[in-house]
């Protein structure tokens, strides 16, 4: 075989598979297409270099990765606004039509799945980044290669980021299931799920086998011409991307509801999730105009489905531990299929709840299940009974590990950090973000550590060697060193973190600063008179933060001991115009919020996240949304970032 028929066969193969997996309209049998494949596997199995970038053999998979590295979009991927209703609709239409005037609309179904960023440059893939935290996500690509409606290669130049949807069709995903099943592995719990786990699979070919597919939704980084996002869309998909099933240009309210209304009664028919319809203005001009709120673009909202009801029946209650140590009642129901997920639980909240709706084990129940929204039960059919229906106890020792529960009416915990169930979660918690900040530590690698017994508790990390990671699935010798490294880089962290970390119910991280400027390491003998005479901490805080400390007080002091946290001391704030006031901030800053924030709280201000009546400055920056006009109407001062520093 020469280069060029090994080449002219990769284009036969690209040919046959866009048929098959983008069309839905094969143009060559498997036997074919396999006598095909391995023709070209042998050519380039005996000429490696000469294997093209975007040949098909690359979609198998096969690299298997430590862990995925982060990385950051050239342009922020945004969450949207939801609206539930006609009327909401309308609002979100009036407050468009008020800042830009009359604007055509283009609408599509919003498939629930996972969100996905590629990067192309010189026409080829050179990244794919999952959503994240919308500026910095998870960098995927390997996997992302094997997703055969991902396109290798485009037909375009230029630096473009090509973002979307990855889902899983509903037959494809009770395949998947099926096989858990028989493999005694849990299935997972709907196909939003089993996307999101195909794609942060280390294995690249275990990606492979999930037949996940891609639809892109919109764009970030690019430099198009079109003036529409209609029209920059039907370029992508000419260069070889899925499209909708259906799309439409709509104008007014009246055609909105009529889409919305024929795609709710193709959602049988579609083969993949949806849970609403995405309307987005299309003018490219006018999006730009409208701009962003802190958390979503203003020129786009997702017109959600409603929530699907079943009737099924409650055999049994659960009891499950949370974090904080709050028990949470789960009704354990008879199966029941809601648009392709088996539901086999529903949330109960808590057992104030359960009074309220005077369910008893062995009840018919109305559960409902709105797109990603945890299924839940709204209402017992009491007239189904049938007198053998049991009632439901609040419990008094926990399940797990038998301790006494604190019941405080709506809130029944377990104040036990040792408890089993705390565990894992307390120690994810205590690592996060914002916490400790433990880099390398995942909810993944806490249950591998639980799981093989090589930490009990969240001390249990200080005491971890290196030989106690050898072994283990994932971890070579740079990712031990680098865990362990940033274990210990959290000795001697502020003794607000730490207090924070520890995942006290009530008690976030404005409470945690309070109460280490207040107390330092004598915290664990504050008195409830004490803390209530800290602003901002009430009762119930106060009565969670002692009851934390009178059931784990040796656990606390042990790690002192061993983290020795820094203790701040409070400093004395000379007078200036923001000490002892509360502010809000909102919009983009020529700083960071989080800087702002610390410059007005070492002012003696306090920095709050809402808006009411006690508020007396709201300072606002580009792009203000919710806030600044909640300030407006309430009478609140309103000043920019430039007036607050004139202030000072």
């Amino acid at each position: 075989m020469t280069k060029q028929e090994y080449q002219s066969k990769i284009d036969l193969l690209k040919k046959w598979a866009y048929a098959y997996y983008v069309d839905d309209n094969p143009i060559a049998t498997d036997d074919e297409y396999d006598r095909l494949y391995h023709e070209v596997l042998d050519y380039e199995t005996a000429y490696p270099d000469e294997t093209a970038e975007d040949s098909p053999t690359k979609r198998v998979g096969g690299v298997v990765r430590d862990e995925f590295s982060k990385a950051q979009h050239i342009r922020r991927m945004w969450s949207m606004e939801d609206v539930f209703n006609t009327i909401e609709v309308q609002e979100w239409l009036d407050r468009v039509k008020k800042n830009v005037g009359s604007v055509d609309y283009f609408c599509e179904p919003k498939f629930d799945g996972a969100s996905m960023n590629l990067l192309y440059e010189g026409g080829k893939l050179v990244r794919a980044i999952t959503r994240g935290d919308g500026v910095i996500g998870e960098e995927v690509t390997d996997n992302v290669r094997t997703i055969r409606s991902v396109p290798l290669s485009i037909d375009y130049q230029g630096l473009i980021e090509i973002r979307g949807e990855v889902v899983i069709r509903k037959d494809d995903f009770e395949a998947i299931n099926r096989e858990r099943l028989q493999n005694d592995e849990p299935p997972f719990a709907n196909p939003r799920n089993a996307a999101a786990g195909s794609l942060r699979q280390l294995d690249s070919s275990i990606t492979a086998k999930r037949r996940l597919v891609f639809y892109p939704w919109g764009l970030g980084e690019n430099s198009l011409s079109q003036t529409k996002l209609s029209e920059k869309m039907e370029f992508i998909y000419s260069l070889g991307f899925l499209e909708p099933p259906y799309s439409q240009e709509c104008q007014t309210i009246e055609e909105i509801e009529q889409f919305y209304q024929f795609i709710i009664s193709k959602r049988d028919e579609i083969p993949m999730m949806m849970d609403g319809l995405v309307i987005k203005v299309d003018e490219v001009g006018k999006q730009e105009k409208l701009g962003y709120t802190v958390k979503v673009p203003k020129w786009m909202c997702a017109y959600k489905f409603p929530a699907v009801e079943k009737v099924t029946k409650v055999h049994a209650i659960t009891l499950q531990v949370g974090r904080t140590g709050v028990i949470t009642p789960v009704a354990e129901v008879e199966p029941v299929d809601v648009e392709g997920a088996v539901i086999t639980r529903a949330t109960l909240h808590n057992f104030d709840e359960i009074e309220r709706k005077g369910l008893k084990i062995g009840d018919s129940v109305i559960l409902i299940r709105s797109g990603d929204v945890i299924p839940k039960i709204t209402k017992v059919l009491s007239d189904r009974r049938t007198g053998e229906e049991i009632a439901i106890v609040r419990p008094i020792s926990c399940p797990t590990c038998g301790s006494e529960l604190l019941d405080e009416g709506t809130l029944i915990k377990c104040q036990n950090l040792d408890c089993p169930d705390r565990v894992v979660n307390s120690i994810i918690h205590f690592a996060k973000k914002g916490c400790m900040n433990i880099d390398g530590l995942g909810s993944k690698i806490v249950e591998l550590l639980v799981k093989e017994e090589k930490i009990h508790d969240i001390l249990g990390l200080y005491h971890l060697k290196a030989e106690d990671l050898e072994g283990l699935e994932g971890f070579k010798e740079k990712r031990i060193q680098k865990l362990l490294g940033a274990i210990a880089d959290t000795k001697g962290v502020p003794l607000a973190k730490l207090i924070n970390a520890m995942g006290i119910e009530h008690i976030g991280e404005v409470a945690s600063k309070q109460i280490a400027l207040a107390f330092g390491l004598d915290l664990i003998d504050a008195t409830g008179e004490q803390l209530i005479e800290i602003d901002g901490i009430g009762e119930e805080m106060a009565n969670s933060f002692l009851e934390f400390m009178r059931v784990n007080r040796e656990f606390v002091l042990k790690l002192f001991k061993v983290i020795e946290p820094t203790v701040e001391q409070k400093a004395v704030v000379s007078d200036n115009p923001f000490k002892n006031k509360t502010v809000v901030l909102t919009g983009t800053m020529s700083v960071s919020r989080g800087e702002i924030k610390e410059m007005l709280e070492n002012l003696g201000a306090k920095v709050s996240g809402s808006v009411s009546k006690k508020t007396d400055f709201v300072v606002y920056g580009e792009d203000s949304g919710s806030k600044y006009e909640k300030a407006v109407q309430l009478g609140v001062t309103t000043l920019t970032e430039n007036e607050m520093r004139d202030m000072l």
